[in-house]
């Protein structure tokens, strides 16, 4: 049986995992890593990648930069919080805010530390990237249009920083057979900044009440449910654009089979927003939005199923 001190000490280390969102650390990691064996340096043996060092801390490092981003807008947004996620904001409040800060602070001092082991162009972008998601949770966030565009990006920012990394290893002279690539890469990136953004008009939905109570600016808000659903609207058929572009013009292979379920999806998604006039109605919109993004990650592997099955040898002949 645990003390009472031992469950308290639990209860807590639940309730920072609740707010810097652990559950969702390993899939941005693994997103990562996947688009780097996959998407960004396919050129390259995945086991070369996965053993990269620096590599790792670059990982890590973005891992820990979300994590702290978390703490920072879990404590901008605590009274909204209250009223929208009632039962998550109970939870979080187990830990105090100056724990949270205390945090907060350790984190990105580490990310500093990682960010300087590997580069002074690192440490550059991870110091623009800490202050950025400081900024937007301070300031940027309470503004329509703006704080949506904003949030999008730095949800997307993290993949730029290994796709950076591999840029400055591309010698100078053999950039311009790099271009098709990048090309790619910056496709993919505004399919899922499109994705986030509209994730993001459907949580100002979905917190109405509570960013209502808290002086939020948001576009329903601001400028009506109707206004917001059209530009969803508008955003869901704009992603026909970088798709068209990997499946027509480049080739991402058998992962086409996720864009054409994603457009599926997404028209009984426009349905159902147009029906839509409550919060329940919302956050089930909302985790459609997140099953389609998660799934899009682990989807990355059907641009090369190959892959798996070298892999798979490469282990049957170690064991």
């Amino acid at each position: 049986m645990l003390s009472r001190q031992h469950k308290l000490l639990l209860m807590k280390i639940i309730s920072l995992f609740s707010v810097v969102r652990g559950y969702n650390i390993p899939i941005i990691i693994l997103a990562q890593y996947l688009s780097a064996i996959f998407i960004l340096a396919p050129e390259k043996r995945a086991l070369s990648i996965l053993l990269d060092f620096n590599l790792f801390i670059l990982v890590f490092a973005s891992a820990l930069t979300i994590a702290s981003g978390y703490i920072i807008n879990n404590f901008y947004d605590s009274r909204k919080d209250l009223i929208n996620r009632p039962n998550k904001s109970m939870l979080d409040r187990l830990v105090s805010q100056k724990t949270k800060l205390n945090v907060y602070f350790s984190l990105n001092f580490i990310v500093a530390l990682m960010a300087l082991y590997i580069s002074w162009r690192a440490f550059l972008f991870f110091s623009v990237y800490i202050f950025l998601i400081w900024f937007y949770s301070h300031k940027i966030k309470k503004y329509p249009i703006i704080g949506n565009l904003t949030s999008a990006f730095l949800a997307v920012l993290p993949f730029f920083a290994i796709l950076l990394y591999f840029y400055f290893k591309i010698p100078f002279e053999e950039i311009e057979n790099y271009k098709g690539q990048f090309a790619v890469i910056f496709a993919h990136a505004s399919f899922l900044f499109l994705l986030l953004l509209i994730r993001e008009m459907i949580k100002d939905l979905e917190n109405l009440k509570g960013d209502l109570a808290n002086d939020y600016k948001t576009i329903p808000i601001v400028y009506g449910a109707t206004i917001s659903k059209t530009t969803i609207t508008t955003l869901s058929i704009l992603t026909i654009i970088p798709v068209y572009i990997l499946i027509e013009i480049y080739d991402v292979g058998y992962m086409d089979i996720y864009f054409y379920c994603c457009f599926i999806i997404l028209i009984f998604f426009l349905s159902y927003l147009w029906k839509s006039n409550s919060k329940e109605q919302y956050v089930l919109l909302h985790n459609v939005l997140k099953f389609l993004i998660v799934s899009g990650v682990f989807c990355i592997v059907l641009i090369n199923p190959a892959v798996l099955w070298h892999g798979k040898r490469l282990l049957m002949l170690i064991y």
